[in-house]
């Protein structure tokens, strides 16, 4: 049969077809088997299509324009190569009005003031800002407020529809040439793509930018193919020695140590220290510390703990190598020792921030946490916790996954030093609330330990056990004594953080601070 008979052919059945079904008059007839797909009629199209040779070609075939969103991870933290380097990319090429949704900012991410000030970011979603960055957002800088939000209730503020995410910008550290991707292979493994996972799965268009282009299939894929769109090669998308540094870092600081220690304690004598227990361990130095002295209590008492949860370290890798921590469920691994276990270790789990912490998610791994340790940097007498403002006003935090798990855990731990730099960390009314004192159920300092008054039977356990129970009016006179009343933060009116709760709530704003 001839080309044109059988277009013929098919005509006259297209027509038997409207004419006996109407409402099918928008079918499309067939005409040819790679009508739609033309790369698979080329070879070498087939293998390159979503190849491009640089940050402004992959750009071009998103479609990117003014007053869109862009979204980053931040799994590299202080080592990232990628959020500074698209954004710089995209100025140049004349954007203006753009909104960026990075999962958290951080010191290295200084260089974007500029392209704030020019117009070209005029509205930011994040976990939290550091450094220069967020020095020049709390004194002003940005006409809109930014916008602050844990981890879990970034996924749901996706989801909701108040982030929506036009175009990711995903640092891998390989991927083959259909987008398989992952943080565990090739020179600069960052781990988990916890974060990364969610945007691949939400954004219209995802472009990749990775240091090597591997054979297809790659594996593990945390990154599937059918989510990728476009792929660019480039020299750099992170220096993974960065990752454990600033709240990541291992102390060896003898009053973070001996915090951490209480913390063991507090945890052997709650009544959760049982076998199957599970954990996690926030960033701060005493938090990831605590680790440390959970391993002789475990063997002690024969004790091998279910899973370990949220960012992993290599102390948790560690007591996981032991046998002591069952299985591990990684959403950002915080240094390489946690990137190399996930990509050797069949029990170590990468898991996304919708699995770990989305209060709308049909199931979250935080909801099944008996023990969190978190970090503060203020917390009050009502035991709101502030994980985001400095003493001075200026943000220099994270909210993080600590809303997230304070919320869920049977039983939430706060580390904090009584006194920072002459500055006490107890205080009668936090600067920013981030975590309401109802989700928080101990405060251990170098001074002593508060209970949340809603638990007793905690406070009760650890007092027969000999531990320095105290209430927390207590541990606030004892920090005055030593530094004296702090003066209150002078603010100006104008709104330059609204933070959300994990639920999308507003739970606070941060106001502009006042220059002298």
């Amino acid at each position: 049969m001839t080309t044109n008979s059988t277009t013929e052919l098919l005509t006259e059945k297209l027509t038997d077809i409207h004419e006996q079904y109407p409402e099918l008059n928008d079918i499309v007839p067939f005409t040819g088997a790679n009508t739609f797909t033309p790369y698979l009629a080329d070879p070498t199209a087939k293998h390159t299509r979503k190849l491009c040779d640089s940050v402004e070609a992959a750009v071009k075939k998103c479609g990117l324009k003014d007053g869109m969103t862009i979204s980053f991870h931040h799994a590299f933290r202080e080592g990232d190569k990628v959020i500074n380097h698209v954004v710089a990319v995209l100025a140049e090429m004349g954007f203006k009005n753009l909104t960026l949704a990075s999962s958290s900012l951080l010191t290295c991410n200084a260089a974007l003031i500029p392209h704030i000030e020019s117009g070209v970011i005029t509205k930011i979603y994040t976990s939290g800002l550091r450094g220069k960055l967020a020095d020049a957002i709390s004194h002003g800088i940005m006409q809109n407020p930014v916008h602050i939000h844990s981890h879990g209730g970034r996924v749901k503020l996706i989801q909701d529809g108040e982030i929506n995410i036009d175009v990711a910008f995903l640092a891998v550290s390989t991927a083959d040439e259909l987008g398989n991707a992952n943080g565990v292979s090739g020179k600069s493994q960052c781990g988990s793509l916890g974060y990364a996972m969610v945007d691949a799965q939400f954004a219209k268009k995802v472009v990749l930018l990775t240091e090597e282009i591997v054979q297809y299939p790659n594996n593990p894929g945390s990154i599937r193919q059918d989510q990728v769109d476009y792929i660019v090669k480039v020299d750099e998308v992170g220096d993974p020695t960065k990752i454990s540094v600033g709240a990541a870092r291992i102390t060896s600081n003898p009053r973070e140590l001996m915090i951490a220690r209480y913390a063991a304690d507090v945890i052997e004598h709650s009544g959760y220290f049982k076998d199957g227990f599970s954990i996690q361990t926030g960033s701060g130095a005493s938090s990831t510390a605590a680790t440390r002295f959970l391993e002789h209590r475990m063997r002690a008492q024969n004790i091998t703990a279910s899973f370990a949860l949220g960012g992993i370290t290599a102390s948790i890798v560690d007591l996981f190598e032991k046998g002591l921590i069952k299985k591990l469920l990684d959403t950002q691994s915080f240094d390489g020792t946690a990137a190399q276990s996930l990509g050797r270790n069949v029990d170590h789990i990468e898991i996304s921030t919708n699995t770990y912490a989305n209060p709308a998610s049909k199931g979250a791994s935080c909801d099944e946490l008996d023990v969190v340790i978190l970090s503060a940097l203020e917390i009050d007498l009502n035991f709101n916790v502030n994980v985001l403002t400095g003493s001075d006003g200026v943000m220099r935090g994270a909210s993080g996954g600590h809303c997230d798990t304070a919320a869920a855990a049977n039983l939430t731990i706060i580390v904090a030093p009584l006194i920072r730099s002459r500055i006490p960390t107890v205080i009668k009314q936090v600067t920013t609330v981030v975590t309401p004192g109802e989700s928080i159920d101990v405060l251990v300092t170098d001074h002593g330990i508060a209970v949340n008054p809603k638990r007793p039977e905690i406070a009760e356990r650890l007092r027969e056990a000999g531990l320095p129970v105290m209430t927390i009016e207590d541990l606030y006179q004892r920090a005055v004594s030593l530094t004296g009343e702090p003066k209150p933060i002078e603010f100006n009116d104008k709104i330059v953080g609204i933070v959300h709760y994990r639920d999308g709530s507003v739970i606070d704003v941060v106001r502009q601070v006042k220059d002298y």
